[in-house]
């Protein structure tokens, strides 16, 4: 179990961030760190979940909150109004003025290195949030975006990442449609594309969509490749 914590962005700017450490981190300094990105619900029981998880790995994780400059103590659910509430949040935040919520990934990723290295995975919007921080942000060593929303658009694909990334698609995925990942793929021939018979969110464990042999297999290979960038 993480606790939150309050850190502070470039322009002065407080939000929380969820921090998990790893067992027995006295005896057994984490091994490096991994900044975990919600998806379009909170830094909620699922997302800080994800935290424990990279926390029980080895790594310290930290899972900051990337609504809190349009709206303090998101924690939503799955259902339809969640998810209507949800991107409507989503939009707050992307209207924000540049760098808008990239400053607030950069304090997490500072704070994070502490540990030592540092990796970031995301979900959903949190993964398009990743991928914009692997081509944009400073003192990352790798990155994990998860069916990023909006990441293989022509202006996204645009953006050059600064770090290795593995992505992870699926290819009943409504919202990001295979013509499209193909493209990224032609364009990013150094980004590590992996596509799953899966749907939108199939790492969430709280959705319908829920695919466990999926989610297995891409968890296997984020924490291979995590280990692999930030040893």
């Amino acid at each position: 179990m993480g606790t939150f914590v309050a850190l502070k962005a470039h322009d002065g700017f407080d939000f929380p961030a969820y921090v998990a450490q790893p067992k027995d981190a006295a005896k057994n300094p984490a091994r490096g760190a991994v900044v975990v990105i919600q998806e379009i619900f909170g830094v909620n029981s699922h997302i800080r979940s994800v935290a424990d998880g990279y926390a029980a790995d080895g790594w310290l994780a930290v899972a900051p909150s990337t609504f809190h400059r349009v709206r303090p103590g998101v924690e939503l659910g799955y259902e339809s109004d969640d998810v209507a509430e949800g991107m409507a949040l989503k939009t707050a935040v992307e209207a924000l003025p540049s760098p808008g919520v990239l400053q607030d990934i950069q304090a997490a990723i500072d704070h994070a290195a502490q540990a030592g290295r540092v990796g970031i995975v995301g979900y959903c919007w949190g993964g398009l949030l990743t991928w914009r921080a692997a081509c944009e942000l400073k003192g990352l060593a790798a990155a994990v975006p998860y069916y990023g929303g909006g990441m293989t658009t022509p202006d996204e694909r645009d953006r050059k990442p600064r770090v290795p990334v593995m992505v992870h698609f699926g290819d009943q995925d409504r919202w990001i449609s295979m013509d499209s990942v193909e493209a990224f793929g032609r364009a990013h021939p150094e980004v590590e594309v992996h596509v799953y018979h899966a749907n939108h969110g199939f790492n969430c464990d709280q959705r319908a969509s829920y695919d466990a042999q999926a989610a297995k297999l891409a968890r296997e290979r984020a924490v291979a490749f995590f280990t692999r960038h930030l040893a």
